[in-house]
């Protein structure tokens, strides 16, 4: 039986050993960039055996330069067609010329040369951020890890919108959890629970700014991040949890180290969890106005205009409706609208239609 070997590692010896000595022998001037970028697990490097059964192969983005590309693009793929070999240590493999530019725009619908605005970062998919920003480059002559770090990371202050967002997307639900349990659903419970752990992680992967991946690694990815060891067993707790008791308890633990977290960001004074009962209820909501501490520290204008009105969060929570990089013109829409400031952004308001 063959031993496994990620995916990552076959493209680099793909590169190396058949695809730059091809490139070399026939276009040894033209500058290049090469590199395992796009879609698969094999780009997150969480690929294993299981996922070599579909889509998964050796392969290399061959990237030349925009005013390159058109005068001898052609003639680089015939010369890989014809000197490249059918498989690679036994895999049927895959190549492509390119530009950086048109990579981008392909994958993201984004020019790269252009300035990016905090529009542009609201809607662009996080999934698709990390899968550029995390595949191996081999080699790079033409602004490929310069188009990399561009998008390395959200700038600070769409860092800090997205913070407050994930931190609003938390608090008008944690009282939900013991509304639904008192009222005989646990179920329903249950499903709040569950959803508060997935926001919850979520905004973990912010404070530690790192994209978030799709589904299917989000969870390894979580694992993964400096806070995963410690968190990873409260969140089993509230998942595991059979009364909305103890649903509660276990979300009140987490949200109180999350709460640490951010103190440890730095970003303002160190607050404290307060424990707050809505309207008397014998439901705990834990408590800390850290997004009013983050609002003021927002300085683009830009920013500050989808800031200040009901926090709506990044292209993430629609993209099941929109999901095609082209129709990411259409997503620009839902931050382009000017709107004042909504009354009921204190805890009280936000909680008082989910009764």
């Amino acid at each position: 039986m063959s031993t496994f070997v990620p995916g990552a590692e076959l493209s680099r010896r793909l590169y190396d050993e058949v695809v730059q000595p091809v490139l070399s022998a026939g276009f040894a001037q033209l500058p290049h960039s090469a590199a395992l970028l796009g879609r698969g697990s094999e780009v997150l490097g969480f690929d294993d055996e299981m996922s070599t059964d579909h889509d998964w192969k050796p392969r290399v983005s061959v990237f030349l330069a925009d005013e390159d590309e058109p005068r001898y693009g052609a003639a680089v793929r015939e010369a890989l067609q014809r000197g490249l070999p059918p498989t690679f240590a036994g895999h049927r493999i895959a190549h492509e010329v390119t530009t950086v530019r048109g990579h981008v725009r392909e994958q993201l619908e984004l020019d790269i040369d252009r300035a990016i605005e905090p529009r542009d970062w609201l809607t662009l998919p996080e999934h698709g951020l990390r899968m550029f920003t995390s595949g191996v480059v081999f080699h790079d002559e033409v602004g490929l890890q310069w188009a990399r770090r561009r998008l390395a990371y959200y700038p600070r202050d769409v860092w800090l919108y997205l913070l407050i967002t994930a931190w609003w997307r938390v608090h008008p639900e944690m009282n939900l959890v013991g509304r639904a349990g008192a009222a005989g659903d646990e179920l329903g419970s249950a499903l709040i629970g569950a959803r508060l752990v997935h926001d919850l992680m979520r905004l973990a992967f912010l404070m530690e700014r790192q994209y978030a991946p799709y589904s299917k690694w989000f969870g390894t990815a979580f694992s993964r991040l400096g806070c995963g060891p410690e968190l990873t067993p409260i969140l089993w707790n509230v998942l595991r949890a059979e009364t909305w008791q103890d649903r509660e308890a276990a979300l009140m633990m987490a949200y109180e180290r999350l709460v640490l977290m951010h103190n440890g960001l730095g970003l303002t004074t160190p607050v404290t969890t307060q424990v707050v009962q809505l309207w008397n209820r014998p439901f705990k909501v834990a408590w800390a106005d850290i997004p009013d501490l983050l609002l003021p520290l927002i300085h683009d204008p830009a920013v500050l205009s989808i800031a200040r009105r009901w926090p709506v969060g990044p292209v993430d929570q629609v993209r099941e409706l929109i999901w095609a990089p082209g129709n990411r013109p259409l997503l620009l829409r839902l931050f382009d609208q000017d709107a004042p400031l909504r009354p009921d952004r204190d805890l009280g308001g936000s909680q008082g239609s989910t009764r």
